[in-house]
């Protein structure tokens, strides 16, 4: 169809409104599972995979064509419809923290580190081995405590970012090195590979040939993921959400049977979005787990929503899938009878451990020495416009001056007082002077954003020269 074959996996379609089937069309590429099962022997650059994954209960006709019986793509879940405690509000979820400790959405993250040993001009060539103090970049003794004698981490190691785990050196860059360098003027360079991710274990070590015959060595690093918050999680029904608590078992919902939901859902995730097959998957994912068979939900098919209150009473439930249940933390009675069914649920490859990111101090652009962008530059967080309006809006003119010059791009210029123009820095007589009335203008120090300085400069290469008008500071 129009959205692929992903969207063929998802139960009672006809019944969502068409937007959310293109969510979980979309969404179901991004479900942890097992793609392929010799990830042992492969060297791939990253892989993701479930731990437990389990085949759903309620299932189309092409699940199995598909091959999602032999390798699944997410969990069954116990689901309770229900905004208590309220962690759950704006699409989060509350999950069972007993279900988490019992393995529930684990995965396991590898990541390979490649490593060639290059041959260059000259017969010289990269040697894998530990560093010595004698070589240039030389880290220090603790950065390769992890290394053994032919210069990689033992299998089995804790590593933790930066972590050096293959050691490199290589000969100098450029041609006039290399000639110092056989007279023992230049020393060979630290090219050694860090650990650019979390922690982990290393899980195995490659060493092959390349093409050219050449060392490559790959370094597998194993990470095991436990659902925290900020986790994401997606029904089959674009209802997706992050983690907003993991809750104690003790203070959970439980229904009358004494059983305990491993997710709770906000209700108010269900009246604009019209999800209503949501609803049908967690009626018929009961009546699947009570009967012990799998229940066909293929959209556009006859189906008859009364067969399945029917099966459902028949099994001892109510038919329409509500249950009493009982505050965990009080043992009180809820006043309404609350909707609990199983949902298969599956666990999206967005992180938090990935995206969290924070800075102090760090690399900044050269163009507009503003601090680089993005977690893998030890980027800074950008104050927008709409942020900036923010602190204009509430009156902390102080936080706008620190945020947008003091933590940002600050710089000093000398301008003249007489014509105001930006002085020039002569290192001779260590003084500022301004280009038009020279050595005995006037100059006061401004302090400006550099991007600022940046449009000046580029306006005085358009022949327009900007002058600036000087004021004492107030």
């Amino acid at each position: 169809g129009f959205l692929g074959v992903t969207a063929i996996f998802i139960p009672f379609a006809e019944h969502n409104q068409s937007p959310r089937n293109s969510y979980e069309a979309a969404m179901a590429k991004q479900a942890l599972g097992v793609p392929y099962t010799n990830f042992d022997y492969r060297v791939d650059s990253r892989g993701h995979f479930l731990i437990y994954p389990q085949l759903p209960l309620v299932q189309t006709c092409v699940t199995d064509l598909l091959g999602l019986n032999d390798r699944p793509i997410g969990q069954n879940l116990v689901v309770a419809v229900i905004s208590e405690p309220g962690y759950n509000m704006e699409d989060a979820i509350i999950l069972n923290k007993a279900a988490v400790d019992r393995g529930l959405g684990r995965s396991i993250f590898f990541q390979t580190y490649e490593a060639e040993a290059r041959r260059y001009v000259g017969g010289m060539k990269d040697v894998f081995e530990k560093p010595g103090p004698d070589v240039k970049d030389y880290a220090g003794e603790d950065a390769y405590r992890l290394l053994e004698d032919d210069g990689l981490a033992a299998v089995g190691s804790r590593v933790e970012m930066n972590d050096i785990i293959i050691g490199r050196t290589s000969p100098p860059r450029f041609q006039e090195e290399f000639r110092r360098m056989i007279f023992g003027e230049i020393k060979r360079r630290d090219t050694s590979v860090r650990v650019t991710q979390h922690e982990g274990v290393i899980d195995k070590i490659y060493i092959t040939l390349s093409a050219e015959g050449e060392r490559v060595i790959n370094a597998k690093v194993k990470e095991f993921r436990v659902p925290e918050l900020g986790d994401k999680f997606a029904s089959r029904h674009g209802q997706k959400g992050v983690i907003g608590l993991l809750m104690d078992p003790d203070d959970m919902p439980y229904t009358a049977d004494g059983v305990v939901p491993d997710l709770l859902i906000n209700p108010h995730a269900f009246p604009s979005r019209m999800t209503v097959g949501q609803f049908l998957e967690s009626i018929a994912g009961k009546i699947s787990a009570l009967s012990g068979r799998i229940v066909d939900a293929t959209p556009f098919v006859s189906f008859n929503y009364e067969e399945l209150r029917e099966m459902l009473g028949k099994l001892g439930f109510e038919p329409t899938g509500m249950e009493v249940m009982y505050d965990g933390r009080t043992g009180k009675r809820f006043k309404a009878e609350i909707f609990v069914g199983i949902v298969y649920y599956q666990k999206l490859h967005h992180m938090v451990a990935d995206k969290i990111h924070a800075r102090a101090y760090g690399p900044v652009q050269m163009l507009t020495r503003q601090p680089t962008e993005g977690k893998s530059r030890g980027g800074g967080l950008r104050i927008g416009e709409m942020e900036k309006d923010v602190f204009v809006a509430y009156g902390a003119s102080a936080v706008l001056q620190e945020r947008m010059l003091d933590a940002s791009d600050k710089t000093i210029i000398y301008v003249c007082r007489k014509c105001g123009l930006e002085g020039y820095y002569n290192p001779r007589t260590k003084k500022f002077i301004c280009p038009k009335d020279g050595e005995d203008a006037p100059l006061v120090p401004v302090k400006i954003s550099y991007a600022f300085k940046l449009l000046l400069d580029e306006l005085k290469s358009l022949n327009i020269y900007p002058r600036l008008v000087v004021k004492e500071e107030v």
